[in-house]
């Protein structure tokens, strides 16, 4: 049982999850029967239901739109993160000089709410695509840096030395010898950003958003449907956790050599 190094098989997990779902599902019954207030915590059937009609409401599929409008802003928040944040990671990980001026400025941010950024955001990009984009990236690249940054110094500094003696410059030691032995725990620092990004989508879509998963949560707080608010919560967690598998499989196949 403990022993990090020995996974349990699939079926161990498979029961396993099925155990937990089943326990956090009888409590969340009992919970809201003792309530009894639809309108603060509805039962599990009165949040099924609302699923439901958010799938179709007889002439179209609220959930579905409202899906691909945040999974849309993920995906363009997260290019952005990629192809900014990794390169200043690496350059920090990679350049002790660097690394020095950049992470008085890096650093605290993990540690800021960034959901404080919001009204400065408004005020610099209006309330438009924008402004959501960049919130999910902010939110998202304060994280990434780092992560990366540490993926790169935690790189034995024996491959580096090997490149520099094979007659590699610094700097081509690092971005050839350092940065492909890094590449397994960047991926995950990018999983780790992109899971950062989910948590935030209510909130970019909080304001002014004609579709979104944040705007149909926005929406039934107005008229406090609480059985809609958990359907759509729940919705985002499973569209997460889609998400983080997709990307760890992609991950375990471009780097099959480290999993193994």
């Amino acid at each position: 049982m403990w022993n990090p190094y020995r996974q349990p098989s699939s079926s161990q997990q498979s029961a396993m999850s099925a155990i937990a779902f089943t326990v956090v599902l009888v409590f969340w019954t009992i919970l809201s029967l003792v309530i009894n207030n639809p309108t603060e915590l509805p039962t599990p059937w009165e949040t099924a239901a609302a699923f439901v009609r958010l799938c179709w409401d007889g002439k179209q599929s609220m959930l579905l739109s409202a899906s691909l409008w945040s999974i849309g802003r993920i995906a363009v928040a997260g290019l952005m993160v990629f192809l900014i944040g990794v390169p200043i990671g690496i350059l920090m990980g990679g350049s002790p000089l660097i690394n020095s001026v950049l992470s008085p400025l890096v650093d605290p941010f993990r540690s800021a709410p960034v959901a404080a950024l919001l009204p400065v955001l408004v005020m610099w990009l209006g309330i438009g695509e924008t402004m959501k984009v960049v919130f999910l990236f902010l939110g998202a690249v304060v994280y990434l840096i780092p992560m990366v940054r540490d993926a790169i110094k935690a790189v034995p500094q024996a491959y580096w030395i090997s490149a520099y003696d094979l007659g590699a410059t610094p700097f081509e030691a690092v971005m050839k010898a350092v940065v492909p032995m890094a590449k397994p725990r960047i991926a995950d620092a990018f999983v780790a950003a992109v899971s950062i990004e989910w948590t935030y989508i209510t909130v970019a879509e909080y304001v002014n958003a004609e579709s979104g998963l944040g705007q149909i949560i926005s929406n039934a707080r107005r008229i406090s449907a609480m059985d809609r608010i958990f359907a759509t919560i729940l919705v985002i967690i499973a569209l997460a956790l889609l998400t983080y598998r997709l990307m760890m499989i992609i991950k375990c196949k471009l780097y099959a050599w480290e999993v193994g």
